[in-house]
């Protein structure tokens, strides 16, 4: 790994781990986000303490930080970068938002940066899994089962629509990986869906 390489991954991770959430609740109610509601920094958290709009701006504010992280090879070291340097740097961007060196290795459950950063990489089995994620919430308005759903999808996603792809065995192992994640930062949330506690987005 030569040195610009070593550079994109170092600012994917820096990117992943912007706290955009804690930086909305600060800016808008003077507030500690991490002390609020589910006291997380993602975007579902701010939708419900902080207001619709600014959650919605930090999820489409998480999402961009993962697309330029995957995309920052391409821009940095032109078309010969590679595809599994731009899938590292934007694994390594979710690993920043979920363990953000600015926040003490904490942070959000990564489902908006993964979406970013798959919209770079792979946009059509990406959109395909959101198209799931939108009908699980519309038929339960629950955010984390809609991730959830989403997540266990995607490597389906990815079997069905890049199997010619010659990074297909790679994509596929990251994607499953991913599911495996995401299913381990919602570890809490799927304890309150099992015992009926967990709330609607509204």
């Amino acid at each position: 790994m030569d040195y610009r390489s070593l550079l994109c991954l170092i600012l994917a991770y820096a990117l992943g781990g912007i706290p955009f959430g804690l930086w909305m609740g600060f800016w808008v109610k003077k507030i500690d986000i991490r002390r609020q509601g589910s006291c997380n920094t993602g975007a579902t958290n701010v939708f419900r303490v902080v207001g619709k709009p600014w959650g919605i701006l930090v999820l489409f504010l998480d999402a961009s930080k993962g697309y330029f992280a995957a995309a920052a090879p391409g821009l940095i070291l032109g078309p010969d970068a590679g595809f599994f340097l731009a899938l590292a740097c934007g694994v390594t961007a979710i690993l920043g938002h979920s363990f953000s060196p600015w926040l003490s290795f904490k942070g959000g459950k990564g489902v908006a940066t993964s979406l970013g950063v798959f919209l770079a990489i792979a946009w059509l089995p990406t959109l395909m899994s959101f198209a799931v994620f939108a009908v699980v919430f519309s038929l339960s308005r629950i955010i984390s089962i809609s991730s959830l759903s989403a997540a266990a999808s995607f490597p389906v996603m990815i079997a069905v629509s890049r199997r010619a792809v010659p990074e297909f065995k790679g994509l596929l192992a990251v994607s499953v990986l991913l599911a495996c994640f995401i299913i381990y930062t919602h570890r809490a949330n799927i304890g309150r869906l099992l015992r009926g506690e967990e709330k609607r987005l509204f």
